[in-house]
């Protein structure tokens, strides 16, 4: 975070006692958390643990249970469009119209969005992500990376207030992966909130503010990366999981969350 936050600042998006169900099979229960302008925040977990749910009910693609979403002050079962009108969110894949050139997928999003895009502002924002020589180019002459950094600007272009991103980096070389938290610390460094789930403890470590972890449903830990790694550090089981003597995030992970491969 960019500066300490003061006991009065307001969360961009607030979750309070969220609790999401598939028929008899509770994937969410009593989770709480808030995420604030400025800084980026990592919700990890094992798979099942609850992440996708969690952020599916953020994003206004599930409907909860019980308990409460806010994002920039907009309750996102009472006021839906105005929360969503609040967020960007970049998911892990994305499909767009292949016979278009990223300059005309740009400006398609930036209409729906109702933002005015002339030809000078497409060419800035691919500049501001290195890609300003592939205007011209489709979606499908792009490597991975680049088409993940084309994503992160349509799914930003009306300049929201939170920005979920949903494993952004999975299969990225390291390079592309680099260039996307450069693009994530862009938006912490301009006041946006960023939601960040990934199963990197790497990237969590390294872009994180505060992370959560979530299990079972539950959140079992939430503080900043080193503040967890130095409460845990002593722990048994995160002992248990320490390979080259310093304890890393991951090892707080696997000692928190436990061994078991999950499906």
């Amino acid at each position: 975070m960019n500066e300490q936050l003061s006991a009065d600042a307001s969360p961009i998006l607030d979750v309070q006692h969220l609790n999401v169900s598939y028929g008899a099979f509770q994937a969410v229960r009593e989770v709480s958390f808030s995420v604030y302008g400025g800084e980026i925040f990592g919700l990890l977990g094992p798979n099942g643990a609850g992440k996708t749910s969690t952020l599916s009910a953020v994003e206004g693609l599930l409907k909860p249970d019980t308990g409460t979403i806010t994002v920039a002050g907009y309750d996102t079962r009472q006021k839906p469009l105005h929360a969503r009108a609040n967020m960007g969110v970049q998911l892990q894949a994305t499909s767009f119209q292949p016979e278009l050139t990223i300059a005309e997928i740009i400006r398609l999003f930036a209409s729906i969005y109702g933002v005015n895009l002339d030809e000078a502002s497409v060419k800035e924002k691919l500049a501001a992500i290195n890609l300003e020589a592939a205007a011209g180019k489709k979606i499908a002459e792009l490597s991975g990376g680049q088409q993940q950094r084309v994503s992160l600007i349509i799914s930003t272009i009306h300049n929201p207030q939170l920005v979920l991103l949903d494993e952004p980096t999975t299969g990225l070389d390291p390079q592309s992966r680099r260039q996307l938290w450069e693009r994530m610390e862009h938006f912490r460094n301009n006041g946006h909130a960023v939601l960040l789930t990934t199963h990197s403890m790497e990237e969590a470590e390294a872009v994180c503010d505060r992370i959560a972890i979530i299990d079972h449903g539950r959140i079992i830990a939430i503080d900043t990366p080193e503040a967890l790694i130095d409460k845990h550090r002593h722990d048994p089981e995160v002992q248990k999981a320490v390979r080259k003597g310093k304890v890393t995030l991951e090892d707080v992970f696997i000692g928190l969350t436990g061994t078991a491969v999950r499906s």
